[in-house]
C-alpha cells in the first residue's frame, strides 16, 4: 500500500501530540502510522473528531497519510484534525472560510498546568490541620 504523486502537507499539534498529515487528491485509504485509521484510533469518538474537517467539506475524495507522535489518543486525534484541516486548505484555498468558521484552523492551547512548589499538584494543596 503506497500513496504516490503530489500531496499537500499540514502539521497539527494538540497537548503533547504532533501529527504530520499528507493529503493526496483522488480516492485512497486513510493511514495513520502505517495502519488504517479504524485500527489506530479504535475509539469511535476520537475517529469522529479526527475526521471532522472532511465532513465539513462534504466528504472530499482524498487519500490521507499521517504520522503521529506523542500524547494520548485524544490528543493525537486533535492533532490529526488540525493537520488535516491545514492540508485541505493547502490543497484548495476555497476550503479556508468554511474550516475557519468552524474553528478547525485554530490550535487548541489547553494543556496540563505545571506543578507548583509546595503543592501536591498544580493547584491542590495539602489538607490544612488546625490542631
Amino acid at each position: 500500500m503506497t500513496l504516490e504523486g503530489h500531496y499537500y502537507y499540514g502539521l497539527g499539534r494538540r497537548k503533547a501530540a504532533v501529527a504530520q498529515v499528507r493529503v493526496y487528491a483522488g480516492h485512497g485509504p486513510f493511514v495513520v502510522n502505517g495502519r488504517p485509521i479504524e485500527e489506530f484510533l479504535a475509539v469511535p469518538d476520537h475517529r469522529f473528531h479526527a475526521l471532522e474537517p472532511l465532513r465539513m467539506l462534504e466528504e472530499m475524495a482524498v487519500g490521507i497519510s499521517a504520522r503521529v507522535t506523542g500524547g494520548g489518543t485524544r490528543g493525537q486525534a486533535g492533532a490529526i484534525r488540525l493537520g488535516l484541516a491545514r492540508a485541505l486548505v493547502a490543497m484548495d484555498a476555497d476550503n479556508r472560510p468554511k474550516l475557519k468558521q468552524a474553528g478547525m484552523l485554530t490550535r487548541d492551547p489547553r494543556a496540563k498546568e505545571r506543578k507548583k512548589p509546595g503543592l501536591v499538584r498544580a493547584r491542590k494543596a495539602k489538607q490544612f490541620t488546625k490542631r
